[in-house]
């Protein structure tokens, strides 16, 4: 079973944050520029919450506010769920399923280590189940059969050249 920690490994370790007093335009250019659909949001170097494409389009795009006049404190998710790194990618695909989030902070020793998305656990499942694919056809390559001769014979004389008489 792969475990989160490997997914932060692959991907690095780069955690984008926000304060909450910035504007949410500040937050959107920050994801844009960073390829990213969410950021941790942070105040003294403590998780308060996190801001993602979602919280902009459901908490700002349709009640007709402007991403210029509101601050990520406004719309961001206070309710974070997170994860372990010794979790397993099954795990956290459970967890983001169950609670429909797309993005999980990633909490060792109190300290905010990393950010998981659910295209990071995509991308590891469907590269295990190719890696899998591609073991399983060497393996049926590999049984091409071969004739063994048996150790003992079956049947007396199995096996000798006939002999002339």
């Amino acid at each position: 079973m792969h475990q989160v920690r490997h997914i932060l490994q692959l991907k690095g370790d780069y955690i984008w944050t926000i304060s909450p007093d910035d504007t949410v335009f500040e937050a959107l250019r920050l994801m844009a520029t960073k390829g990213v659909g969410a950021l941790v949001v942070t105040k003294d170097e403590k998780m308060v919450g996190i801001i993602s494409e979602r919280d902009y389009a459901r908490k700002v795009i349709l009640k007709g506010r402007t991403s210029r006049d509101t601050l990520v404190k406004e719309i961001m998710t206070s309710q974070v769920f997170t994860i372990h790194p010794d979790q397993t990618i099954e795990e956290c695909m459970e967890l983001m399923t169950d609670k429909r989030v797309r993005h999980l902070p990633v909490i060792e020793n109190d300290k905010l280590i990393g950010v998981i998305s659910i295209g990071d656990v995509l991308k590891n499942i469907i590269y295990r189940q190719r890696q899998m694919i591609s073991e399983m056809e060497d393996k049926v390559r590999g049984k091409i059969p071969e004739v063994i001769e048996p150790a003992v014979p079956r049947f007396a004389g199995w096996g000798k050249k006939p002999v002339d008489k």
